[in-house]
């Protein structure tokens, strides 16, 4: 599977590094020179976790920012919590 949230689409994405020579301007320097460029990745923060998709309990991949935003429903964590939807309680 790939490293995307199921819920925000957070995914990688790509950028660069840039390696600097010399004094800046505000130092007393000439200024600073880029050097080279480095390509580099940005990894989102995913997690693995068991949600609640269309009310069943399910292992998917969620962003740590879609966790804290409240997007993510757990389920419960015993079976006999769950009742059959005719089933009505015995009074």
């Amino acid at each position: 599977m790939p490293r995307v949230c199921h819920f925000t689409g957070r995914k990688t994405s790509a950028g660069r590094t840039y390696t600097h020579r010399g004094r800046p301007k505000y130092l007393g320097g000439v200024g600073t020179k880029v050097t080279g460029k480095t390509k580099r990745k940005f990894k989102p923060n995913i997690q693995n976790v068991r949600a609640l998709v269309d009310g069943r309990p399910q292992r998917i991949k969620v962003s740590a920012k879609a966790i804290k935003m409240g997007l993510v429903i757990k389920p419960l964590k015993r079976k006999y919590a769950y009742r059959p939807e005719g089933e009505a309680k015995a009074a």
